[in-house]
């Protein structure tokens, strides 16, 4: 907690050398302001994050899972709070540089932090419902730390190595959405576009692989731990499976009706900024089950103390995707930048979990691949079907109603639900039965 509060002090005060290098240099002046103005609100949050992220892991390791996934809901209700009373305040149009006053900034950013501070300060009844109790203590000793300084140390390189990629990234993109904007482009582009994008691409991710693997990961560490390597071998199997079934869908779903669902969801942007984020999150999407898999991955390796193969596995992915990235913003039209950023992180992401896979195997021998494979081939069909209907359908009713929104949002709508539907029976007639085999044995204790 002190090293915790001691890097939060420093990174607000550096808010201004932060945002120089993350911010474009084509930034005007008011605009740099502004931005660090939200900084200085927004940046304390590290603290409480890492608060929030000790107190789940320990409740984690209880095997009280509930809280720490269920805490953000608590976050999102204050920041949702926050911003209907700015709107109130100050509209839903267009907030020119100008119209930011102190108050207006307070009341955005201030709510956003405080919505973390909640998030952290709900887990302390639950831990004392679980029965751990705690107190503040000084010192290092005692604590075991010496092995997990070593993993804590390879794991902290690799995010230092990830942060130079988001160097790269968030330049090239507030680069190529300058030049966009000075270009008069037709598609949306920018860092903003980049960032709503990259929400949509980790909510699958997050509301599936996050939540299966946080389970998986603690049974796991203790196979490891107790030398059960062939129990590990199942869990990861089971992890690979069942995230699929939830990242394939996702992936058809946004391949076949991308522009219709972010019309909807992003319904108070222009068409332009909406097509933008749809074609960036398709270029994502592609992508998608690499990367829960490569997620999956890492806590194999983590579940036995070995953070060093994933920080030399991080190299490579950072190293791909910064090179498309400046690849993109050298050869690309402006407004496609950002979906050259997202083709770069698919790239990057594939290659990472094949070599994850690949040093997994050498190291642990056969980890059910042909059963994962064949089941995957099979999702991906069925998807592909679902994916091509729903699609034709969008048409169809584009053709009917227009390009209004809200043919946008019945195209979504009936595409959605009829993908859903042919992805299902797809599968229970390839016998694709993990959802009713592992699921439920997974929600059991053990």
């Amino acid at each position: 907690m002190a090293i915790l509060f001691v890097v939060t002090v420093v990174v607000t005060l550096a808010a201004p050398l932060l945002l120089k290098i993350y911010a474009s240099d084509e930034w005007k002046p008011d605009q740099f302001a502004l931005a660090t103005a939200f900084a200085l609100w927004c940046l304390p949050q590290v603290f409480w994050y890492g608060i929030y992220t000790m107190l789940g892991q320990v409740l984690n390791a209880r095997g009280s899972f509930g809280p720490f996934m269920w805490a953000p809901v608590v976050n999102n209700v204050v920041g949702i709070t926050g911003l209907v009373a700015f709107m109130v305040v100050a509209g839903r149009g267009d907030q020119p540089i100008d119209s930011w006053t102190p108050g207006r900034i307070a009341l955005l950013a201030g709510t956003a932090t405080l919505g973390v501070v909640v998030q952290a300060l709900v887990l302390i009844p639950a831990m004392r419902r679980a029965g751990i109790g705690f107190k503040i203590r000084w010192g290092l000793r005692g604590f075991g730390l010496r092995s997990a300084s070593h993993v804590a140390g390879w794991t902290f390189a690799a995010v230092l190595v990830q942060q130079l990629g988001f160097i790269v990234i968030s330049q090239v993109t507030t680069t190529g959405g300058q030049r966009a904007e000075d270009a008069d482009a037709v598609i949306g582009t920018g860092k903003a576009v980049y960032d709503q994008a990259f929400l949509l691409f980790m909510l699958p991710h997050s509301l599936v692989a996050v939540s299966l693997v946080t389970a998986l990961f603690t049974r796991m560490s203790i196979s490891a731990a107790e030398n059960r390597v062939e129990d590990v071998r199942s869990d990861l199997s089971l992890g690979l499976r069942l995230t699929g079934l939830a990242t394939v869908l996702s992936a058809a779903a946004f391949l076949a009706l991308g522009p219709d669902i972010t019309a909807t969801l992003f319904s108070g942007s222009p068409e332009r900024t909406t097509d933008g984020i749809a074609y960036v999150a398709m270029a994502m999407m592609i992508g998608l089950v690499p990367f829960s898999a490569q997620y999956l991955f890492q806590r194999v390796f983590y579940a036995f103390e070995d953070a060093k193969t994933p920080f030399l596995v991080q190299v490579p992915i950072v190293a791909i995707w910064a090179l498309g990235n400046v690849l993109s913003l050298a050869f690309l039209p402006s407004q496609w930048v950002v979906v050259g950023v997202g083709i770069s992180m698919t790239v990057a992401n594939t290659t990472g979990a094949a070599l994850s896979y690949y040093l997994l195997h050498r190291r642990f021998g056969e980890l059910d691949g042909n059963r994962v494979l064949g089941t995957h081939l099979k999702m991906l069909a069925a998807a592909a079907i679902g994916g091509l209907v729903a699609f034709l359908i969008s048409k169809g009713v584009h053709a009917l109603l227009g390009s209004e929104r809200v043919s946008s949002m019945v195209a979504a709508l009936l595409g959605g639900v009829t993908l859903i539907a042919i992805y299902g029976l797809v599968l229970r007639r390839l016998k694709v039965t993990e959802l009713e085999d592992a699921l439920v044995p997974l929600l059991k204790r053990r």
